[in-house]
């Protein structure tokens, strides 16, 4: 050892230079690697049966809180809050089974969207419900009249979508300005998360405590060929914290508490499992005829449009946990139409609310490193099998608000580090690069908090006259995050577009052209191409 070190100070005492390969940089990936089961490769039945059980569960919590939300506005009890998740859960499996074999075919959860609402709310309090004395009477006429605004709404989607106009937009979109626009589909919905999980700390941190042990940490100490902890992380940690939880309720640790914690804490105050029925199938115009308000029906499709654009970043979340090929532009306007239909579908049945894709299931995409179809087909069987079986719903779907919150702090931030991922294909030495990301994201997050703050303060918001649905044209799009930075990253990215090779470099676009057409590559072909033959019926293709 000494004499090795002599020899370098009589060199002159500089270290060898590092090896080239220590130098470059991680290469660059269109495809995710370590994904165990991608699109078309399914685990084993007994494996795909409780994972797909376990994207049902994920998903069941914003099928829950939505008519936790709305019902009891709308004078509805328990018994139309239970009926109202049974029909969500229903027209949701449909929904993911039509997305899954004729959308995007990718392993999406279309469900319930929070984005929409707002504009709900907004129909609750017209006034032309005022009064109606009868809660029953007063509950039908507004989801009658929500049915009417979402059957409209559906129409821009079914029309952007199936005539190919989202293709012509999507075909603008490089990953410079996708990054912004998927980031914060899931960063931008931080307010679920921990706000949720302190409604009743000692329930929700336990939650996210055991989930990231279970994902994280235990897969590293207990090796093995079988991945058992990582992969069913969420099942393990429900359980256990969903019986700590019971226990609390039932010692009496909430006996003087207030009625706000006694709801959040306690697993016997949702109502749900009394009130549901043992045997119910959903059907159309279940609540009656649906009414018509123009305003109404263009506020609903301004929603609509919002959560378009917002359900585009998670698709391409969901294409990457899923390790699949970027989606070409065609495929993803295939899908935005089916998510039309979805809407459409939530219209006739009465959901009281539209649909877009699941942000929390493409999280749990990304935990279990599985991004099976047939996955996900089985957790849309769950779905519709749970909503006619209503008792035994009811049962998972009591699930203590606190712990979805808990999940909801990991799947949303996979789904934000997902749009980081895409860093990977743009220059960031550019200052052209470093303006619209920083811009586009800054802005993402401070024009929302503006408009909530605003809201919170006053009671209404930035946007205020006698014209409610006016009202929302404005400030519903304007406090959601995804859609505020993805407009925005694309305009600076088109407008500030100089056309020369080193831009386009600098933006990406290189490394996306071989996806800007369906059969350009031949693993688009294998993951997205429709069965039986139908690519021939969808002109967009």
């Amino acid at each position: 050892m000494a004499g090795g070190g002599g020899g370098g100070g009589g060199g002159g005492g500089h270290a060898p230079p590092p090896k080239q390969e220590e130098l470059q940089p991680h290469p660059v990936r269109d495809q995710l690697p370590n994904i165990a089961y991608c699109i078309t490769s399914p685990p084993p039945w007994p494996e795909a049966i409780l994972l797909g059980f376990q994207h049902y569960l994920v998903m069941l919590g914003t099928t829950v809180i939505i008519p936790t939300t709305l019902v009891p506005q709308m004078g509805g009890g328990n018994e139309e809050k239970a009926k109202m998740i049974q029909t969500l859960l229903f027209v949701a499996g449909l929904n993911t089974m039509f997305q899954i074999f004729f959308g995007t075919r990718l392993p999406a959860v279309i469900g319930g969207s929070y984005t929409y609402v707002p504009t709900t709310i907004s129909i609750v309090l017209a006034g032309r419900y005022s009064d109606i004395v009868n809660p029953q009477e007063k509950f039908e006429k507004i989801m009658r009249g929500t049915q009417g605004a979402l059957i409209v709404a559906s129409t821009l989607q079914i029309v952007v979508g199936f005539s190919g106009l989202w293709r012509n937009v999507a075909r603008f979109l490089s990953p410079v300005a996708a990054v912004p626009l998927v980031a914060l589909s899931g960063f931008g919905l931080y307010e679920f998360g921990f706000p949720g999980v302190a409604k009743c700390v000692e329930i929700g941190l336990p939650q996210i405590i055991f989930l990231v042990i279970f994902s994280q940490y235990l897969p590293h100490i207990v090796r093995g060929e079988r991945h058992v902890f990582d992969r069913f992380a969420v099942i393990f940690s429900v359980a256990i914290v969903w019986v700590y939880a019971h226990l609390l309720t039932v010692g009496g640790a909430y006996k003087n508490t207030g009625p706000k914690t006694q709801i959040s804490c306690r697993t016997d105050r949702s109502g749900i499992i009394g009130a549901a029925p043992w045997i119910r199938v959903p059907y159309p115009f279940q609540w009656g005829a649906p009414t018509f308000d123009a305003g109404e029906a263009f506020a609903m499709m301004a929603i609509s449009f919002v959560a378009l654009v917002e359900s585009t970043g998670v698709f391409i979340a969901v294409a990457r946990y899923a390790s699949a090929t970027p989606l070409p532009p065609s495929i993803l306007s295939r899908g935005v139409g089916w998510q039309g239909v979805g809407i459409l579908l939530s219209g006739i049945f009465g959901t009281g609310n539209g649909s877009s894709v699941s942000v929390e299931n493409a999280g749990l995409l990304a935990l279990t490193r599985v991004g099976s179809r047939r996955v996900v087909q089985i957790s849309a069987g769950f779905m519709i099998f749970f909503s006619i079986l209503g008792k035994f719903g009811a049962v998972f779907a009591s699930i203590p608000a606190p712990i979805v919150a808990g999940f909801y702090c990991l799947f949303f931030a996979y789904v934000g580090s997902g749009g980081l991922s895409l860093l990977q294909f743009c220059n960031l030495n550019s200052f052209r690069t470093k303006f619209i990301l920083g811009f586009s994201f800054f802005m993402g997050l401070s024009v929302p908090q503006y408009f909530n703050e605003y809201t919170a303060v006053n009671g209404y918001g930035p946007a205020h006259t006698g014209a409610r649905w006016f009202n929302d044209m404005i400030n519903v799009p304007f406090s959601s995050e995804p859609f505020v930075a993805g407009l925005l990253a694309l305009f600076l990215d088109i407008t500030l577009h100089r056309k020369d090779s080193a831009t386009r470099k600098d933006r990406g676009m290189h490394w996306w052209d071989r996806f800007r057409s369906f059969k350009t590559d031949t693993r688009s072909e294998e993951f997205y191409s429709l069965p039986f033959n139908l690519n021939k019926f969808f002109p967009s293709v």
